[in-house]
Protein backbone atom coordinates (compact mmCIF):
# COMPACT_ATOMS: atom_id res chain seq x y z
CA UNK A 1 0.00 0.00 0.00
CA UNK A 2 1.72 3.42 -0.80
CA UNK A 3 2.49 5.39 2.00
CA UNK A 4 0.21 8.55 1.85
CA UNK A 5 2.15 12.11 2.08
CA UNK A 6 1.10 15.17 3.86
CA UNK A 7 2.81 18.53 3.23
CA UNK A 8 2.62 20.75 5.88
CA UNK A 9 3.43 24.66 5.53
CA UNK A 10 4.33 26.84 8.66
CA UNK A 11 3.65 30.83 8.69
CA UNK A 12 5.02 32.95 11.40
CA UNK A 13 7.41 32.76 14.38
CA UNK A 14 9.48 29.76 15.43
CA UNK A 15 7.16 28.73 18.49
CA UNK A 16 4.44 28.35 15.14
CA UNK A 17 7.26 25.70 14.17
CA UNK A 18 7.12 23.97 17.02
CA UNK A 19 3.90 23.08 17.02
CA UNK A 20 4.24 21.70 13.26
CA UNK A 21 7.42 19.69 14.32
CA UNK A 22 4.67 17.98 17.12
CA UNK A 23 2.10 17.21 14.83
CA UNK A 24 4.93 16.27 12.22
CA UNK A 25 6.01 14.04 14.47
CA UNK A 26 2.38 12.26 15.64
CA UNK A 27 1.79 12.22 11.78
CA UNK A 28 4.57 10.05 11.01
CA UNK A 29 4.25 7.67 13.80
CA UNK A 30 0.87 7.12 12.79
CA UNK A 31 2.45 6.12 8.90
CA UNK A 32 2.34 8.68 7.22
CA UNK A 33 5.47 10.66 4.89
CA UNK A 34 5.53 14.29 6.09
CA UNK A 35 7.16 16.86 4.26
CA UNK A 36 8.14 20.56 5.44
CA UNK A 37 7.68 23.89 3.35
CA UNK A 38 8.12 21.51 0.22
CA UNK A 39 9.14 23.10 -2.53
CA UNK A 40 7.26 20.67 -5.33
CA UNK A 41 4.78 19.26 -3.22
CA UNK A 42 3.18 15.46 -3.71
CA UNK A 43 1.22 14.66 -0.98
CA UNK A 44 -2.71 14.72 -0.87
CA UNK A 45 -3.15 16.52 2.22
CA UNK A 46 -2.36 19.72 3.28
CA UNK A 47 -1.85 21.21 6.35
CA UNK A 48 -1.56 25.32 6.71
CA UNK A 49 -0.20 26.43 10.13
CA UNK A 50 -1.15 30.20 10.01
CA UNK A 51 0.52 33.42 11.45
CA UNK A 52 -2.34 36.38 13.03
CA UNK A 53 -0.03 38.91 14.75
CA UNK A 54 -0.04 41.63 12.42
CA UNK A 55 -1.56 42.78 9.28
CA UNK A 56 1.22 41.57 7.34
CA UNK A 57 1.46 38.30 8.74
CA UNK A 58 -2.62 37.79 8.51
CA UNK A 59 -2.53 38.72 4.83
CA UNK A 60 0.47 36.24 4.20
CA UNK A 61 -1.36 33.40 5.80
CA UNK A 62 -4.63 34.18 3.84
CA UNK A 63 -2.83 34.36 0.43
CA UNK A 64 -1.28 31.04 1.11
CA UNK A 65 -4.64 29.50 2.19
CA UNK A 66 -6.19 30.81 -1.07
CA UNK A 67 -3.11 28.92 -2.89
CA UNK A 68 -4.05 25.75 -1.40
CA UNK A 69 -7.70 26.21 -2.05
CA UNK A 70 -7.11 26.84 -5.57
CA UNK A 71 -4.59 23.74 -6.24
CA UNK A 72 -8.03 21.75 -4.44
CA UNK A 73 -10.34 23.13 -7.29
CA UNK A 74 -7.89 21.55 -9.57
CA UNK A 75 -7.98 18.18 -7.79
CA UNK A 76 -4.64 18.61 -7.13
CA UNK A 77 -4.88 17.47 -3.48
CA UNK A 78 -7.41 15.88 -1.47
CA UNK A 79 -7.81 17.57 1.97
CA UNK A 80 -6.93 21.00 3.33
CA UNK A 81 -6.47 21.39 6.78
CA UNK A 82 -5.54 24.80 8.12
CA UNK A 83 -4.40 25.83 12.17
CA UNK A 84 -2.85 28.20 14.01
CA UNK A 85 -3.06 31.57 15.08
CA UNK A 86 -5.17 33.14 12.79
CA UNK A 87 -7.74 30.26 12.75
CA UNK A 88 -8.10 30.59 16.66
CA UNK A 89 -8.87 33.82 15.91
CA UNK A 90 -10.92 33.92 12.92
CA UNK A 91 -12.23 30.78 12.64
CA UNK A 92 -16.19 31.33 11.96
CA UNK A 93 -14.94 33.69 9.34
CA UNK A 94 -12.78 31.60 7.43
CA UNK A 95 -15.58 28.44 7.03
CA UNK A 96 -17.56 30.96 6.03
CA UNK A 97 -15.31 33.14 3.02
CA UNK A 98 -13.10 29.73 2.42
CA UNK A 99 -15.19 26.50 1.63
CA UNK A 100 -12.68 24.80 0.34
CA UNK A 101 -10.96 23.87 3.51
CA UNK A 102 -11.70 20.93 5.39
CA UNK A 103 -11.75 21.67 8.57
CA UNK A 104 -9.94 24.55 10.69
CA UNK A 105 -8.17 24.30 13.92
CA UNK A 106 -6.42 26.46 16.43
CA UNK A 107 -3.71 26.81 18.44
CA UNK A 108 -4.87 23.88 20.94
CA UNK A 109 -6.57 21.84 18.98
CA UNK A 110 -4.49 20.70 15.77
CA UNK A 111 -4.16 17.02 17.11
CA UNK A 112 -7.71 16.45 16.07
CA UNK A 113 -6.65 16.56 12.49
CA UNK A 114 -5.17 13.01 12.92
CA UNK A 115 -8.71 11.83 14.63
CA UNK A 116 -10.56 13.44 11.65
CA UNK A 117 -8.24 11.77 9.43
CA UNK A 118 -9.13 8.16 11.01
CA UNK A 119 -5.00 7.79 12.06
CA UNK A 120 -3.82 5.49 14.24
CA UNK A 121 -1.90 6.68 16.58
CA UNK A 122 0.57 4.20 19.02
CA UNK A 123 0.32 4.52 22.40
CA UNK A 124 3.36 6.58 22.91
CA UNK A 125 2.92 9.33 20.64
CA UNK A 126 4.18 12.22 22.18
CA UNK A 127 5.52 15.28 21.51
CA UNK A 128 9.09 15.08 23.24
CA UNK A 129 11.74 13.16 20.79
CA UNK A 130 9.78 15.73 17.86
CA UNK A 131 10.70 15.42 14.30
CA UNK A 132 12.28 18.70 13.58
CA UNK A 133 12.74 20.81 10.39
CA UNK A 134 15.67 22.45 10.99
CA UNK A 135 19.26 21.72 9.95
CA UNK A 136 19.82 18.95 11.84
CA UNK A 137 22.25 20.43 14.78
CA UNK A 138 20.06 22.93 16.32
CA UNK A 139 16.43 23.13 17.17
CA UNK A 140 13.68 25.20 19.01
CA UNK A 141 12.68 23.95 22.65
CA UNK A 142 9.00 25.76 23.44
CA UNK A 143 9.37 26.45 27.37
CA UNK A 144 6.08 28.08 28.06
CA UNK A 145 2.57 29.20 25.81
CA UNK A 146 0.61 32.15 26.09
CA UNK A 147 1.25 35.40 27.94
CA UNK A 148 0.00 37.06 31.08
CA UNK A 149 1.03 40.77 29.53
CA UNK A 150 -1.30 43.69 28.63
CA UNK A 151 0.50 45.49 25.94
CA UNK A 152 -2.00 47.48 24.17
CA UNK A 153 -1.09 46.60 20.88
CA UNK A 154 -1.01 42.87 20.94
CA UNK A 155 -3.38 40.32 20.37
CA UNK A 156 -1.01 36.95 21.73
CA UNK A 157 -3.10 36.80 24.71
CA UNK A 158 -6.27 36.79 23.32
CA UNK A 159 -5.17 34.00 21.15
CA UNK A 160 -3.10 32.08 23.84
CA UNK A 161 -4.61 32.69 26.88
CA UNK A 162 -2.93 32.83 30.12
CA UNK A 163 0.74 31.74 29.94
CA UNK A 164 1.67 28.07 30.52
CA UNK A 165 4.62 26.84 31.95
CA UNK A 166 6.42 23.51 30.66
CA UNK A 167 8.07 22.11 33.65
CA UNK A 168 11.48 21.71 33.65
CA UNK A 169 11.88 17.99 33.66
CA UNK A 170 9.48 17.61 30.65
CA UNK A 171 11.77 20.54 28.99
CA UNK A 172 14.69 18.65 30.29
CA UNK A 173 13.89 15.24 28.65
CA UNK A 174 13.13 16.73 25.40
CA UNK A 175 16.54 18.37 25.02
CA UNK A 176 17.89 14.86 26.36
CA UNK A 177 16.12 13.40 23.74
CA UNK A 178 17.22 15.43 20.88
CA UNK A 179 20.82 15.57 21.76
CA UNK A 180 20.29 11.65 21.51
CA UNK A 181 19.98 12.49 17.83
CA UNK A 182 22.86 14.36 17.54
CA UNK A 183 20.72 18.01 18.29
CA UNK A 184 24.01 20.34 20.34
CA UNK A 185 22.22 24.15 19.56
CA UNK A 186 19.16 24.65 21.21
CA UNK A 187 17.01 28.23 21.30
CA UNK A 188 14.60 28.48 24.09
CA UNK A 189 11.68 30.43 22.79
CA UNK A 190 8.75 31.48 24.62
CA UNK A 191 6.46 34.57 24.42
CA UNK A 192 7.71 35.64 27.38
CA UNK A 193 10.99 34.03 28.79
CA UNK A 194 10.41 36.14 31.53
CA UNK A 195 8.02 34.67 32.93
CA UNK A 196 9.04 31.25 33.26
CA UNK A 197 7.80 29.39 35.62
CA UNK A 198 5.55 31.87 37.83
CA UNK A 199 3.03 29.92 37.16
CA UNK A 200 4.00 26.33 37.87
CA UNK A 201 6.86 26.78 40.76
CA UNK A 202 5.43 30.34 42.30
CA UNK A 203 8.64 31.71 41.58
CA UNK A 204 10.54 32.54 38.27
CA UNK A 205 12.25 29.83 37.54
CA UNK A 206 14.53 30.61 34.31
CA UNK A 207 17.77 30.37 36.20
CA UNK A 208 16.98 27.29 36.89
CA UNK A 209 15.92 25.90 34.10
CA UNK A 210 19.22 27.19 32.30
CA UNK A 211 21.35 25.58 34.72
CA UNK A 212 19.43 22.35 34.34
CA UNK A 213 19.88 22.36 30.65
CA UNK A 214 23.35 23.35 30.17
CA UNK A 215 24.41 20.28 32.96
CA UNK A 216 22.94 18.17 30.45
CA UNK A 217 26.13 16.38 28.14
CA UNK A 218 26.10 17.16 24.96
CA UNK A 219 24.53 20.71 24.82
CA UNK A 220 26.68 23.24 23.19
CA UNK A 221 24.93 26.22 23.04
CA UNK A 222 21.79 27.41 24.61
CA UNK A 223 20.23 30.66 23.10
CA UNK A 224 17.72 32.84 24.57
CA UNK A 225 14.88 34.50 22.83
CA UNK A 226 11.73 36.55 23.87
CA UNK A 227 12.60 37.88 27.27
CA UNK A 228 10.31 40.74 28.87
CA UNK A 229 11.99 44.28 30.28
CA UNK A 230 9.23 43.84 33.32
CA UNK A 231 10.08 41.94 36.66
CA UNK A 232 13.33 40.74 34.36
CA UNK A 233 15.20 38.02 36.64
CA UNK A 234 17.97 39.08 37.08
CA UNK A 235 19.26 36.00 38.63
CA UNK A 236 19.55 34.61 34.90
CA UNK A 237 22.20 36.80 34.32
CA UNK A 238 25.29 35.06 36.19
CA UNK A 239 24.41 31.89 35.23
CA UNK A 240 24.77 33.34 31.24
CA UNK A 241 27.93 34.97 32.54
CA UNK A 242 29.57 31.70 34.06
CA UNK A 243 28.42 28.85 31.85
CA UNK A 244 30.05 28.50 28.75
CA UNK A 245 27.55 26.46 26.69
CA UNK A 246 24.99 29.45 27.64
CA UNK A 247 25.56 31.74 24.17
CA UNK A 248 26.31 35.47 25.44
CA UNK A 249 23.10 36.48 23.76
CA UNK A 250 19.42 37.92 24.72
CA UNK A 251 16.43 38.75 22.74
CA UNK A 252 14.67 41.37 24.90
CA UNK A 253 12.08 43.67 23.55
CA UNK A 254 11.97 46.71 24.24
CA UNK A 255 9.53 48.06 21.42
CA UNK A 256 9.97 51.92 22.23
CA UNK A 257 11.80 54.30 24.46
CA UNK A 258 9.50 57.42 24.78
CA UNK A 259 7.99 57.28 28.56
CA UNK A 260 4.34 58.86 26.55
CA UNK A 261 4.89 55.63 24.02
CA UNK A 262 5.72 53.00 26.93
CA UNK A 263 2.71 54.31 29.02
CA UNK A 264 0.69 53.94 25.81
CA UNK A 265 1.71 50.47 25.27
CA UNK A 266 1.23 49.69 28.68
CA UNK A 267 4.64 48.46 28.76
CA UNK A 268 5.15 48.65 32.97
CA UNK A 269 8.25 50.49 32.17
CA UNK A 270 10.17 53.72 32.05
CA UNK A 271 12.95 54.58 29.87
CA UNK A 272 15.12 55.44 32.27
CA UNK A 273 14.27 51.64 34.27
CA UNK A 274 15.33 50.23 30.43
CA UNK A 275 18.50 52.00 30.67
CA UNK A 276 19.51 50.59 34.05
CA UNK A 277 18.18 47.24 33.32
CA UNK A 278 20.55 47.07 29.83
CA UNK A 279 23.07 48.64 31.53
CA UNK A 280 22.81 46.46 34.49
CA UNK A 281 22.47 43.07 31.58
CA UNK A 282 25.99 44.45 29.90
CA UNK A 283 27.83 45.10 33.21
CA UNK A 284 27.06 42.07 34.57
CA UNK A 285 27.44 39.82 31.67
CA UNK A 286 30.21 41.72 29.79
CA UNK A 287 30.09 40.87 25.98
CA UNK A 288 26.75 39.99 25.41
CA UNK A 289 24.78 40.52 22.37
CA UNK A 290 21.27 41.94 22.60
CA UNK A 291 18.69 41.77 20.41
CA UNK A 292 15.60 44.09 20.59
CA UNK A 293 12.28 44.61 18.23
CA UNK A 294 10.87 47.84 18.93
CA UNK A 295 7.83 49.68 17.08
CA UNK A 296 6.71 52.53 15.05
CA UNK A 297 3.47 54.12 14.54
CA UNK A 298 1.84 53.06 17.76
CA UNK A 299 -1.56 55.28 17.97
CA UNK A 300 -0.25 58.68 19.68
CA UNK A 301 3.58 58.66 18.52
CA UNK A 302 4.41 61.74 17.65
CA UNK A 303 7.53 63.36 15.65
CA UNK A 304 9.10 64.24 19.11
CA UNK A 305 8.33 60.76 20.47
CA UNK A 306 9.97 58.73 17.11
CA UNK A 307 13.05 61.31 17.86
CA UNK A 308 13.48 59.96 21.07
CA UNK A 309 13.45 56.24 19.89
CA UNK A 310 16.38 57.25 17.20
CA UNK A 311 18.20 58.86 19.52
CA UNK A 312 17.83 56.07 22.11
CA UNK A 313 19.23 53.52 19.77
CA UNK A 314 21.45 55.80 18.35
CA UNK A 315 23.08 55.43 22.38
CA UNK A 316 22.47 51.57 23.05
CA UNK A 317 23.77 50.70 20.18
CA UNK A 318 22.17 47.41 19.73
CA UNK A 319 24.03 44.62 18.55
CA UNK A 320 20.69 43.11 16.59
CA UNK A 321 17.41 44.83 15.69
CA UNK A 322 14.59 44.27 14.28
CA UNK A 323 11.47 46.47 13.89
CA UNK A 324 7.75 46.85 12.68
CA UNK A 325 4.85 48.96 12.10
CA UNK A 326 2.26 49.55 14.50
CA UNK A 327 -0.68 47.11 13.20
CA UNK A 328 -4.35 47.74 14.54
CA UNK A 329 -5.62 44.39 15.73
CA UNK A 330 -9.07 43.72 16.67
CA UNK A 331 -10.09 43.58 20.21
CA UNK A 332 -6.73 44.56 21.71
CA UNK A 333 -6.44 47.99 24.01
CA UNK A 334 -5.41 50.24 21.45
CA UNK A 335 -8.08 49.46 18.87
CA UNK A 336 -10.56 49.43 21.72
CA UNK A 337 -9.72 52.99 22.87
CA UNK A 338 -7.03 54.74 20.92
CA UNK A 339 -7.34 55.85 17.04
CA UNK A 340 -4.66 54.79 14.65
CA UNK A 341 -3.89 58.18 14.01
CA UNK A 342 -0.51 57.75 12.58
CA UNK A 343 -0.54 57.48 8.87
CA UNK A 344 0.49 54.66 6.96
CA UNK A 345 3.30 56.51 4.70
CA UNK A 346 4.47 58.42 7.92
CA UNK A 347 4.50 54.58 9.65
CA UNK A 348 7.10 53.39 6.62
CA UNK A 349 8.92 56.78 6.93
CA UNK A 350 9.89 56.01 10.28
CA UNK A 351 10.44 52.09 9.74
CA UNK A 352 12.90 53.12 6.74
CA UNK A 353 14.61 55.79 9.30
CA UNK A 354 15.13 53.27 12.14
CA UNK A 355 16.56 50.40 10.26
CA UNK A 356 18.67 52.69 8.29
CA UNK A 357 19.98 53.74 11.86
CA UNK A 358 20.18 50.23 12.77
CA UNK A 359 22.34 48.91 9.38
CA UNK A 360 24.96 51.79 10.35
CA UNK A 361 25.12 50.42 13.43
CA UNK A 362 25.59 47.13 12.95
CA UNK A 363 28.07 47.83 10.13
CA UNK A 364 30.60 49.55 12.98
CA UNK A 365 29.81 46.45 15.28
CA UNK A 366 30.52 44.17 13.14
CA UNK A 367 34.01 45.89 12.27
CA UNK A 368 35.19 45.48 15.64
CA UNK A 369 35.59 41.71 15.04
CA UNK A 370 37.05 41.93 11.92
CA UNK A 371 40.63 39.87 13.35
CA UNK A 372 39.18 37.94 16.18
CA UNK A 373 38.63 34.72 16.54
CA UNK A 374 35.37 33.34 17.09
CA UNK A 375 33.80 29.44 17.65
CA UNK A 376 31.33 28.90 14.59
CA UNK A 377 28.83 26.17 13.75
CA UNK A 378 28.07 25.63 10.22
CA UNK A 379 24.48 25.68 9.32
CA UNK A 380 24.60 24.99 5.54
CA UNK A 381 26.39 25.10 2.12
CA UNK A 382 24.92 27.97 -0.15
CA UNK A 383 26.84 28.61 -3.59
CA UNK A 384 30.54 28.70 -3.47
CA UNK A 385 30.42 29.42 0.90
CA UNK A 386 29.83 27.65 4.01
CA UNK A 387 27.46 29.64 5.84
CA UNK A 388 27.80 29.70 9.61
CA UNK A 389 26.90 31.70 12.46
CA UNK A 390 28.73 32.66 15.76
CA UNK A 391 27.34 32.45 19.70
CA UNK A 392 25.71 35.50 19.09
CA UNK A 393 23.96 35.04 16.35
CA UNK A 394 20.53 32.98 15.99
CA UNK A 395 19.06 31.20 12.59
CA UNK A 396 17.00 33.09 10.08
CA UNK A 397 17.41 36.57 11.82
CA UNK A 398 20.78 37.52 12.19
CA UNK A 399 24.69 37.74 10.90
CA UNK A 400 26.07 35.14 8.84
CA UNK A 401 29.33 34.03 8.43
CA UNK A 402 30.11 33.03 5.24
CA UNK A 403 33.35 30.88 4.82
CA UNK A 404 34.83 29.54 1.36
CA UNK A 405 34.55 25.88 0.12
CA UNK A 406 36.94 25.99 -2.10
CA UNK A 407 39.30 26.47 0.94
CA UNK A 408 38.23 23.62 3.46
CA UNK A 409 36.83 20.28 3.88
CA UNK A 410 33.89 21.18 7.08
CA UNK A 411 30.83 19.81 7.94
CA UNK A 412 27.56 20.56 8.53
CA UNK A 413 26.61 21.06 12.40
CA UNK A 414 30.22 21.22 13.92
CA UNK A 415 31.82 23.85 15.51
CA UNK A 416 35.30 25.72 14.01
CA UNK A 417 37.48 28.40 15.50
CA UNK A 418 37.46 30.88 12.75
CA UNK A 419 39.13 34.34 12.29
CA UNK A 420 36.84 37.13 10.94
CA UNK A 421 38.30 38.78 7.98
CA UNK A 422 35.61 40.68 7.01
CA UNK A 423 33.01 42.18 8.09
CA UNK A 424 29.58 44.21 6.23
CA UNK A 425 26.44 45.14 7.67
CA UNK A 426 24.85 41.55 7.77
CA UNK A 427 28.00 39.45 6.65
CA UNK A 428 31.14 38.25 7.84
CA UNK A 429 33.61 36.40 6.33
CA UNK A 430 36.14 33.97 7.81
CA UNK A 431 38.70 31.92 7.47
CA UNK A 432 38.86 28.48 9.69
CA UNK A 433 42.15 28.16 12.16
CA UNK A 434 42.12 24.55 12.55
CA UNK A 435 39.95 22.37 9.71
CA UNK A 436 41.08 20.11 6.55
CA UNK A 437 42.05 22.25 4.09
CA UNK A 438 41.59 21.35 0.16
Amino acid sequence: MKQKVVDFITLGCSKNLVDTECLMTKFRQAGYKVTHDASAPKGRIVVVNTCGFIGDAKEESIEVILQQALRKQQQKIDKLFVMGCLSERYRKELSEEIPEVDAFYGKFDFDQILTDLQATLPANAVCGARYTTTPSHYAYIKIAEGCNRACSYCAIPLITGKYKSRSIDDIAQEVEALVERGVSEFQLIAQDLTYYGKDLYQKFALADLLVRLSDIPGVKWIRLHYAYPTQFPYDILPVIRERDNICKYLDIALQHSSDAMLQKMHRGITCADTVALLQRIRNEVPGICLRTTLMVGHPGETAADFEHLLAFVQEQKFERMGAFAYSDEENTYANLHYTDDVPAEVKQQRLDALMRLQQRISYEHNQTLVGTTQQVVVDRIEGDYYVARTQYDSPDVDTECLIPCDKYELRVGNYYQATITKAEEFDFYAEIKSASKK
